[in-house]
């Protein structure tokens, strides 16, 4: 690999994704090459089929370095939010003097509030401020070049499940490459879909995939929490096959084509064409079924919200990604009233890249070429 070039690993719920990419003008970048590979996925925090995964870690890999014609020698991992967690707490030090801030005092704060060196079930993957003080009481982005007796901030810690790093290291070792680093999925998208300034105002994000969804809360340049749940639009796809008896090809095919804005007369029916013949099924029915499911989804976000320690104000919206719901007419509408709460659809902008099911991927692409050439104080393992 190039030295401006980076390779990242986005493991989804459906399917792994290996981006090769290199920083752009503007603070944009080129995607070289990519590479997936559908799987099983992963439920409750444990991967369906392991041995699966192994295989589609390698083959995504393998068509990436095959479209980018790019060894991968590095590579960044995004770890799910249903192997995460985050923690924030407040953390203070002290000068003998007042003195000027600078990057080596913002570590040390990061290292003193840092409790879970050598820690048996989690690690710190990433490490980021909420916001600073200094010796006022005025809270600032960035403290370097100021001057205080002392440096305080609300930090926000991304921890990952060590049998996940170590089950994924392995994995990677074993295909050949050494030099590895994990990342935060959730802190990724945050970052990247929303400007510093809209996140200075809280951002709740939502990230619904295809069998899982994480509910985070964002503000500065870190998670203020995160929650992960075992639901996404795989479920409606299910659904639609059971209720319906349909194949679950058919099933997907129905799914997709969903209008939850539409309020069908009797009668009415969904047309698809399923290897050159046309199926139909009723649209009262379908549409109940997947308002059903949605229906549910929103009252474990819900859940998730009120779990949430932090107060933030009423009228900031839902945003919500992944390819889980956005691709159903009408679901972001279903979602909203069953939240109380107005949701927004987000996505990556840059041409090629502009689908919420490309969040992730974006986002970690962005966040290690952020760590690798700007900052490293994201980064811990």
């Amino acid at each position: 690999m190039a030295k401006k070039d980076i390779a990242i690993l986005d493991i989804g719920s459906s399917a792994i994704t290996t981006l090769v990419g290199e920083r752009g003008v503007n603070n944009t970048f080129r995607i070289k090459g990519k590479g997936s590979a559908d799987y099983a996925g992963f439920s409750d925090g444990s991967f369906i089929e392991p041995e699966q995964l192994k295989l589609a870690i390698g083959l995504s890999i393998s068509n990436a370095e095959t479209s980018s014609g790019i060894k991968i020698n590095e590579l960044f991992i995004g770890v799910p939010g249903e192997f995460s967690s985050v923690v924030t707490k407040e953390v203070c030090i002290n000068f003998n003097k007042k003195k000027k801030i600078n990057n080596t005092d913002i570590d040390q704060l990061f290292y003193v509030g840092n409790e879970y060196r050598k820690h048996p079930t989690y690690s710190v993957i990433n490490q980021s401020a909420i916001y600073f003080t200094l010796d006022n009481t005025s809270r600032l982005i960035d403290p370097v070049g100021l001057h205080s007796t002392k440096l305080k901030g609300l930090v926000s810690y991304c921890l990952a499940e060590n049998n996940f790093l170590d089950f994924i290291a392995n994995t990677i070792e074993d295909i050949g490459i050494r030099k590895i680093y994990f990342v935060s999925s959730c802190l990724a998208e945050a970052l990247y879909l929303f400007d510093p300034a809209v996140r200075d105002r809280y951002v709740l994000l939502v990230d619904c995939g295809y069998i899982t969804t994480s509910v985070m809360l964002a503000r500065g340049d870190g998670l203020l929490f995160l929650n992960s749940f075992s639901l996404g639009g795989g479920y409606i796809t299910a659904d639609l096959s059971q209720c319906m008896k349909l194949n679950f090809n058919t099933a997907e095919s129905i799914k997709r084509k969903l209008d939850l804005s539409w309020n069908p007369k009797d009668n009415d029916l969904y047309e698809i064409k399923v290897n050159d013949y046309m199926s139909t099924v009723d649209a009262n029915t379908a549409n109940a079924v997947a308002e059903e499911r949605i229906s549910m989804i929103g009252d474990y976000i819900q859940r998730c919200i009120e779990r949430c320690e932090f107060d933030f104000p009423e009228y900031i919206p839902v945003y919500l990604t992944g390819g889980g719901l956005n691709f159903t007419k009408g679901a972001k509408d279903v979602l909203s009233k069953k939240l109380g709460r107005k949701v927004e659809l987000v996505a990556p902008t840059l041409p090629h890249t502009n689908r919420p099911d490309y969040s992730t991927e974006i986002g970690v692409l962005d966040l290690a070429l952020h760590l690798a050439y700007d900052d490293n104080t994201l980064m811990v393992r």
